[in-house]
């Protein structure tokens, strides 16, 4: 988990070096979901569907979890 949040921040930092931010994050229903960003240029909505965030969070972790195993395996 420690990192996990290491990566997290890490990510966040490197956005907001390029000024992007996200403003909120909206329910839209219980499939979809919108995101509201920060750009220099101008805001952005992004609709996700729900279903699909999960899966790709999900071979994040199984990735992370695996390389985190080697690692700790060598």
């Amino acid at each position: 988990m420690k990192d996990l949040r290491s990566d997290y921040f890490n990510k966040k930092r490197m956005l907001a070096k390029q000024k992007i931010e996200v403003v909120k994050w909206i329910h839209v229903d219980e499939y979809f979901s919108d995101v509201v960003l920060k750009t220099p240029g101008e805001n952005v909505e992004l609709r996700y569907a729900k279903q699909a965030l999960k899966t790709q969070v999900e071979k994040l972790l199984i990735e992370h979890l695996k390389v985190t195993h080697l690692k700790n395996n060598e």
